[in-house]
């Protein structure tokens, strides 16, 4: 992984200004979740290793305990997991007083092997694969949100009603609309880069109080990490202002939604661009070329990665530059992954399928399993498509429903080969949780439309 000049050593919290590390583990759904160690006991015990209720990889968003896991449940009594600090990520928080903050590997409690469907798990094993071809994946993903007027408590307690943003209107590249969150947005920058997380810039985003945050490319467990670091420091720091920011993809009917882009390339030894042929069309490698099919031929058995929840699939509608077909063209936003960089030492590939909403060490590994199918199999890159892939009925659809994407992830013999039928029924199970919870939902739509008509 590669560490950043921020990063603390064990000896900065014996001499430091740190009261608290906070030992944290990544969930399903793409959370912190862990505990808060004073900094004496950090160090004399907690850097090695501490403890967690496996239940922690078989919840839903509201920490509920669904049945139907193989891995853990009532019957065998929620036992522990083992949390071992990955010391290469220990950083200081600054937007927390005297806090650091270290990330933890899954164990199991009793043979100490890594849980295969942790999610940093799931993607330091398809890094794995890659490594073995003497490359590293090197991936950036983009975060979008919505930053409201309200509080997060004030918003609930008005339950989830006359949502306000923070600006009026559209503010896409927009400096005088941007300004007016920049008390939220520009601690969001320093604090970040403070962290050791390599932010490049804010910008509003196509819709009003939208915002977007992107950071600088690493490799792809590193890339993971500063995405999930990313995401508590906007909801906190946005937090101690007054301010709720949302990665709810779809929050109104009648607004675009917020997506999470993943860019992607891999890295030969020597740090030079593996996808990039100078001699080649568009300076793009046969290496990239098979990678891009893999995408292609994949897609659909993968969506459930890369879109988790029913409300993921609202993005999916034409004309609001999230995208509903599985082809890729060249810097063209209406297709579900843009060539960038075209003739550059930079070219790289970009899926703009998965939503804010995404876990993005499952949708990491879920990429670069499809891509490396692609180029074990030596398939040659589909041509491009051109124009507005909106409107073309020969192309595929990206599964539309939650329902549709998870039959095809149950269904996925290359997923089940590159992560084990365990990892594949785990979060197919997880799928159907989602969509148990919203097919028992009654909803605002259906009492309205209802209530007096029916």
């Amino acid at each position: 992984m590669l560490r950043g000049k921020t990063m603390l050593k064990l000896d900065d919290l014996k001499f430091g200004p740190y009261d608290t590390v906070l030992v944290a583990m990544v969930d399903m759904q793409g959370r912190l979740m862990g505990k808060r160690f004073t900094v004496s006991n950090f160090l004399e015990a907690g850097h090695e290793e501490t403890h967690c209720c496996n239940y922690l990889l078989a919840t839903d968003l509201e920490m509920a305990t669904p049945d139907g896991y193989a891995s853990t449940s009532w019957e065998q009594g929620y036992g522990d997991y083992v949390m071992k600090p990955d010391l290469t990520t220990l950083r200081p928080l600054p937007w927390l007083d005297g806090t650091a903050l270290v990330l933890c590997d899954v164990l199991d409690h009793h043979t100490h092997a890594p849980v295969p469907h942790s999610p940093r798990e799931m993607l330091k094993a398809q890094v794995a694969r890659v490594a073995e071809m003497g490359l590293t994946p090197m991936m950036a993903t983009e975060l979008e949100f919505f930053v409201f007027r309200a509080s997060y408590d004030d918003i609930r307690r008005g339950g989830f009603r006359d949502l306000a943003p923070l600006v009026g209107y559209n503010q896409d590249y927009n400096l005088f609309q941007s300004a007016r969150e920049e008390h939220v947005m520009r601690p969001i920058r320093n604090h970040l880069v403070a962290a050791g997380v390599p932010v490049e810039n804010s910008k509003g985003e196509a819709e009003t109080g939208q915002e977007e945050l992107n950071i600088r490319y690493a490799d792809a467990v590193a890339c993971a990490d500063h995405h999930t670091i990313a995401k508590q420091a906007v909801k906190e720091i946005a937090d101690q202002r007054g301010h709720a920011a949302s990665f709810l993809p779809k929050w109104r009917a009648d607004k675009v939604g917020s997506a999470s882009h993943i860019h992607q390339s891999m890295a030969r030894e020597d740090g030079s661009n593996a996808f990039h042929d100078p001699d080649a069309p568009r300076a793009m490698s046969d290496l990239m070329g098979s990678y891009v099919a893999g995408l292609m031929r994949h897609t659909g058995e993968m969506t459930a990665f890369l879109a988790p929840y029913v409300n993921s699939y609202k993005r999916f509608l034409p004309g609001t530059f999230a995208p509903t077909k599985i082809a890729w063209s060249v810097d063209n936003r209406t297709a579900g992954y843009r060539l960038v960089g075209e003739d550059t030492r930079g070219v790289r590939i970009e899926c703009r399928i998965p939503g804010s909403d995404v876990n993005p060490y499952l949708a990491c590994a879920a990429q670069l399993a499809a891509g490396l199918k692609g180029i074990e199999e030596g398939l040659p890159a589909p041509d491009p498509v051109t124009g507005d892939v909106y409107g073309m009925g020969d192309v595929d659809d990206i599964p539309r429903t939650l329902r549709d994407a998870t039959e095809t992830l149950r269904g996925s013999a290359m997923l089940r080969d590159a992560m084990g039928d365990d990892v594949i029924d785990h979060y197919v199970r997880a799928a159907e949780v989602e969509q148990e919870a919203f097919d028992a939902a009654v909803t605002d739509w259906e009492v309205a439309r209802g209530f007096e008509r029916a």
